[in-house]
C-alpha cells in the first residue's frame, strides 16, 4: 500500500502558503506598534526583555490567527478581487478545514502563551482584538456599511493598549492616546487604498465609501479625517507624555499627509492615490518610531 508523502519543496511551499494567510506586512506594523506601547509603558528603563519575547510572540500569533479567520471567511470575495485572488484559499491551494485548524491552533497558541507568561488582562484585551476583526469586522461591518473601516479600526487601534499592557497590567491614559492616533488614522490610510481599488471592492459587493458614495466624496473625507490625525497626534505632547522631539515629527509627518491629502483631493490620479496609501504607512511607522526616540531622550 503506497503512502502520500510530501516532497520537502511541497511541504516549503505548504508552509509558506500558510505563512502568506497571516498577512505577514500588516503584521508586522501590528506588532511594531505593540512593542513600542511595550517600550513607552515604562517611565525610565527598559521593559522585561521576557515580558517583550512572549507578548510579541502572542500578540503576533492571534493577529495571525485573526488574518487566517478573515481570508477563510472572505475566500469567495477575495476571488473576484485583483489584489486579494491570489491568496492561498482562492487558488485551491489551501483547504477551509486545514486554513480553520491552523487559525485554532495559532490563536490558541497565542492566547496561552499571554495568559501563561504575561497577563490574563493582555490576553482579554487580545482576544477580545481577535473576535472584534474576524467576526464583528469581518463578518457584520464590512459587506454592511461604508463606515465599516471607521467602526471596524477599533479592533485595529488595539496593539500598542495591548503592549502597554503587557507590561503593567493595565490600560492607562497615555494607553489611549497610543489607541487613538491609530484609530483617527485608519480611515484616511485605508481610504487611499479604496480609491484607487474601487473597481476591485464594487465587483466584490463590498460597500466601500467609493462605491457608496463617490470618489469625491471620498476624497474629502480623507482630508477631514487627516486633519483630525493632525490635531490628535498632538495630544501626546499636550498632555506632556512627549516633548520636543515628538511634536517636531508629528508635525512635519502630519504636514506632508496633509499635502498628500490635500492634492488627492483637488487633483486625483491611481497613482497618487497609491503614493498617499504607502505614505500612510511609513507615516505611522516613523510618528511611533518618534514617540519612542521622544520617549528615551527625555529620561
Amino acid at each position: 500500500m503506497k503512502t502520500l508523502t510530501l516532497e520537502p519543496t511541497d511541504a516549503l511551499r505548504r508552509l509558506r502558503h500558510f505563512f502568506v494567510m497571516t498577512k505577514p506586512r500588516v503584521n508586522s506594523l501590528i506588532v511594531f506598534c505593540a512593542m513600542i506601547g511595550m517600550f513607552l509603558a515604562v517611565p525610565t528603563g527598559l521593559p522585561s526583555a521576557a515580558v517583550v519575547f512572549a507578548a510579541t510572540l502572542g500578540i503576533a500569533c492571534v493577529a495571525g490567527a485573526a488574518a487566517a479567520i478573515n481570508c477563510l471567511i472572505e475566500q469567495q470575495i477575495d476571488a473576484r478581487m485583483a489584489r486579494t485572488r491570489a491568496r492561498p484559499l482562492p487558488r485551491g491551494e489551501l483547504g477551509a478545514s486545514e486554513t480553520l485548524a491552523f487559525s485554532a491552533l495559532l490563536g490558541g497558541s497565542g492566547l496561552w502563551m499571554l495568559y501563561a507568561l504575561v497577563n490574563p488582562l493582555t490576553m482579554w484585551l487580545t482576544f477580545a482584538t481577535f473576535v472584534g476583526y474576524a467576526v464583528v469586522y469581518t463578518v457584520f461591518l464590512k459587506p454592511r456599511t461604508p463606515q465599516n473601516i471607521v467602526i471596524g479600526g477599533a479592533s485595529g487601534a488595539m496593539p500598542p493598549v495591548l503592549g502597554w499592557a503587557a507590561v503593567t497590567g493595565e490600560v492607562s491614559a497615555d494607553a489611549l492616546l497610543l489607541f487613538l492616533i491609530i484609530f483617527a488614522w485608519t480611515p484616511p490610510h485605508f481610504w487611499a487604498l479604496a480609491l484607487y481599488r474601487t473597481a476591485d471592492y464594487a465587483r466584490a459587493g463590498l460597500p466601500m465609501l467609493p462605491v457608496t458614495h463617490g470618489s469625491k466624496y471620498t476624497r474629502l473625507s480623507v482630508l477631514l479625517y487627516t486633519f483630525i490625525l493632525l490635531a490628535v497626534t498632538l495630544l501626546p505632547f499636550a498632555t506632556r507624555m512627549s516633548g520636543l522631539i515628538y511634536l517636531t515629527a508629528a508635525l512635519v509627518l502630519g504636514g506632508i499627509f496633509l499635502r498628500y491629502a490635500w492634492r488627492l483631493y483637488v487633483d486625483y490620479s491611481d497613482k497618487l492615490s497609491q503614493q498617499t496609501f504607502r505614505y500612510s504607512i511609513i507615516y505611522l511607522s516613523s510618528l511611533f518610531a518618534a514617540l519612542l526616540v521622544d520617549h528615551y531622550l527625555r529620561f
